[in-house]
């Protein structure tokens, strides 16, 4: 067996971040392993193959669908090297101070055992490395001035930012607005899952200093099978690969899959301790077709170009989700002669609360691979989808709207979350505030699933000044 400093499952955003951090701070001597399950396919193998990895995401755990629960639900991620930063569309918000307190604020949810001030200096960090561009205000309290500037609006976006000055804000986005040294400048195309001139951050194109720093190995195919524990310490993983089960040590073990296979791994580990795999969740959302008298749309220099707050935080949350609006820019006309870009489209973004029975296990037909139950989008979810529908034409009022399309439900958010959540009590919890497993202490598990609840903010700024943040804590 080979030993190393530390072991990573996942290539990911959450086991990049922390990777990048602990590089800054380890000697020439340290030695990291990086075990991705998925292959290294490359940004141009991507774009000639229009698919963003080789590998049926689908095939890798299977879905158990309650009686009655919503059938059509999809799990959705990216097995890979650079995992989900290959097919994410770019948006990284910050959560609002709020997200964090949301039982103390409004008695719903649970409180995260980390604040909003706790990560700030990592956010800011994560946004000046990824070069976020974004506007000058922002709902983010103290602020920076983003690394580059936001993209431009269309002329309902800025009708809504005039009206609105302190709630509508250009989208911080991942998405270049000027060509940087690694990346082209958005070409607005819509087609973000798979940028055509690799405009948005991704591991593969902002991160190969990391992988390149020849204290890191990278081996790609490798599926990790196990953390191996005894007298309660992580001694490393087994892992197959190219048909053979191997063994590696590790003086720390770093879990960064994400909220199906993080927990899969934990219970193949024999860690059933909290409540692992409990509180799958993510965020729904509906799309708004806005049909406009003279007013025209899709000015805008990217795919979505303004975020709207004004249905996000407030006393409605005791009872309702928050919902936060996008203004996208994809030119999807009206069949109306003469008045072709005469609408825009509004993607709304509701939270969700957790429920203990929606969760991950190990699938008893096929002891290989995970299975997911899902029970369906909450009463909280569905309360705040009425209650944003009912007052979107309020809010839309500054505009000349001729009238408003709600769109069904989308399947999914594509932000997957919970199952290995953080807390102070091991009881209720399964990594404390620093994502170190509470049992295992050489254990880390980072990414989406240790979110104790699922803001409407896309989770991956938090996700990765999370991991940061514990790559900087963690002795």
């Amino acid at each position: 067996m080979t030993g190393y400093d530390m072991v990573f499952v996942g290539s990911g955003f959450a086991s990049s971040f922390f990777l990048r951090k602990r590089l800054q701070m380890s000697p020439a001597t340290a030695r990291f392993l990086v075990l991705e399950r998925g292959p290294y396919f490359q940004h141009a193998d991507q774009i000639a193959d229009r698919r963003n990895s080789p590998v049926a995401a689908q095939s890798t755990f299977r879905v158990d669908t309650p009686d009655g629960a919503e059938t059509h639900k999809r799990w959705q991620l990216n097995i890979g090297f650079g995992g989900s930063s290959n097919c994410w569309w770019g948006g990284t918000p910050r959560m609002l101070p709020s997200d964090f307190e949301i039982m103390t604020r409004y008695g719903v949810g649970r409180d995260w055992p980390v604040s909003y001030d706790d990560l700030a200096p990592y956010y800011t960090d994560v946004e000046q490395f990824m070069q976020i561009s974004g506007s000058e205000t922002t709902p983010f309290p103290n602020h920076p001035t983003y690394p580059l500037p936001g993209h431009k609006m269309s002329d309902p976006d800025r009708a809504l930012q005039e009206a609105y000055p302190q709630a509508y804000f250009n989208q911080p986005t991942a998405r270049a607005s000027r060509q940087t040294d690694t990346r082209s400048r958005c070409c607005a195309n819509g087609v973000c899952h798979l940028c055509p001139v690799n405009a948005k951050f991704t591991i593969e194109n902002g991160m190969r200093d990391t992988y390149t720093d020849p204290r890191v190995t990278l081996i790609t195919d490798a599926q990790v099978l196990a953390v191996d524990i005894e007298a309660g310490v992580a001694r490393g993983v087994v892992y197959s690969h190219e048909g053979r089960e191997e063994r590696v040590t590790g003086d720390l073990v770093v879990l960064g899959a994400n909220a199906i296979f993080n927990p899969y791994l934990l219970l193949r580990s024999g860690l059933s301790d909290g409540p692992v795999g409990q509180r799958l969740h993510e965020q729904g959302s509906f799309r708004a077709h806005v049909y406009f008298d003279g007013m025209s749309g899709f000015q805008g220099s990217s795919s979505i170009t303004g975020h709207g707050y004004m249905l996000y935080d407030g006393e409605h949350r005791r009872e309702a989700g928050a919902a936060l609006i996008e203004g996208w820019n994809i030119p999807r006309f009206r069949l109306d002669h003469g008045r072709w870009t005469e609408r825009t489209e509004l993607y709304v973004i509701v939270e969700d609360l957790p429920k203990d029975e929606d969760t991950v296990s190990i699938d008893p037909e096929d002891q290989t691979r995970p299975v997911v139950r899902y029970s369906g989008h909450g009463d909280y979810f569905m309360r705040g989808v009425a209650r944003a529908q009912r007052e979107l034409e309020k809010v839309l009022a500054p505009l000349p709207v001729e009238r408003i399309e709600f769109m069904p439900l989308n399947q999914s958010e594509a932000h997957n979350q919970g199952t290995t959540v953080m807390g102070d009590d091991p009881a209720s919890s399964v990594v404390d505030r620093n994502s170190v497993h509470h049992q295992v202490r050489n254990l880390v598990v980072l990414g989406n699933s240790t979110f104790p609840t699922g803001a409407p903010a896309n989770p991956t700024l938090t996700n990765t000044a999370l991991a940061t943040r514990a790559a900087q804590v963690i002795g």
